[in-house]
């Protein structure tokens, strides 16, 4: 073998792949028949550089100058892709393709009618509440007012309650200020003339200020044991009856013990100067008292005395009875 002879053989018959070569081609190198060995493989070999991607066969692919993007191309598979990080102008979305497009979640319907979106409050079950608190407030003030009004009602009707006071008093009362009750039955009245009074007493009248007949009154009832009677005829009907009492006193409290048909009252027939008269002047000290007592149909007996621990410095003048 001699410098620039190989023998008979050349570099391309050794190399299988020498037909790939330009130099290879120059020196006749044909590729191999077959498919390499595999069974029904397909022989399309070409030299380096002349395989076009993407165009049909037996058309060349679009080719750009330097430095522009080249055109897209069609694949046997579909557009093909651009560059990494730009965009492809051929790519459509799913949506744009008829059929196609993401699935989407099933929509609500809306309550209360109207189109879709967020649901807005809840406008008529609002109203109901409102409605029932108006209605509750309502109730209550009318079972409020109708228990009060029941309460009124019964205001002294109650046994044993809203008892009238034992004794009032008045600075110058007279019969004639009886109820219009009083007017058409005429109630039994006295004046000191005519009281039965215990030893010790006598009727006066250097006072001024006493209405009974000619100023008269019953002196000297400041002593243990004196006693003034009123007996009572011509009582029509048995109950409860007020005892007036007009009396004077020299500006000082007084009391006496009440006794009707022999029974006596546990309080005293207050006999204070309501008046509120100076104390020593007798003149100024007439007023009245009274209390509750119980009469009998007929006859009865209203006894005033004084007992131990009474205050019996009065002059008595008038007894009256009311309904």
């Amino acid at each position: 073998m001699t410098p620039g002879n190989n023998g008979a053989s050349t570099p391309e018959d050794d190399d299988p792949f020498g037909y790939l070569y330009a130099d290879g081609q120059a020196n006749g190198a044909q590729p191999p028949s077959g498919g390499y060995g595999y069974p029904n493989s397909v022989n399309r070999v070409r030299p380096v550089g002349t395989r076009q991607y993407g165009a049909p066969q037996g058309q060349a692919a679009p080719t750009a100058a330097y430095g522009q993007a080249a055109p897209p191309q069609q694949g046997a598979y579909g557009p093909q892709q651009g560059a990494y990080g730009r965009p492809n102008a051929h790519y459509a979305a799913p949506e744009t393709i008829p059929g196609g497009g993401a699935p989407t979640a099933p929509q609500q319907p809306s309550r209360g009618g109207g189109g879709g979106g967020r649901r807005g409050p809840n406008t008529k079950g609002l109203l109901i509440g409102a409605v029932a608190v108006v209605a509750a407030v309502v109730i209550g003030i009318a079972v409020a007012m109708t228990s009060s009004g029941a309460d009124d009602d019964k205001g002294g009707n109650e046994a044993g309650g809203g008892t009238a006071p034992t004794q009032s008093e008045s600075t110058d009362p007279t019969p004639s200020a009886s109820s219009s009750a009083d007017d058409e039955v005429e109630l039994p009245k006295t004046d000191a003339k005519a009281l039965q009074v215990s030893p010790g007493l006598t009727t006066a009248s250097d006072i001024k200020g006493a209405k009974a007949d000619g100023g008269t009154y019953v002196a000297g009832f400041n002593q243990v044991g004196a006693k003034v009677t009123w007996t009572v005829n011509g009582i029509e009907e048995a109950g409860a009856y007020r005892l007036y009492v007009r009396y004077g006193i020299p500006g000082v409290d007084a009391n006496a013990t009440l006794v009707v048909n022999g029974k006596a009252d546990s309080r005293p027939l207050n006999m204070e100067n309501f008046a509120k008269s100076p104390e020593g002047d007798w003149e100024k000290g007439w007023q009245s008292t009274w209390a509750n007592v119980n009469l009998n149909k007929g006859t009865n007996t209203i006894e005033l005395a004084c007992n131990a621990g009474n205050q019996c410095n009065a002059n008595l003048d008038q007894f009256w009875l009311a309904k």
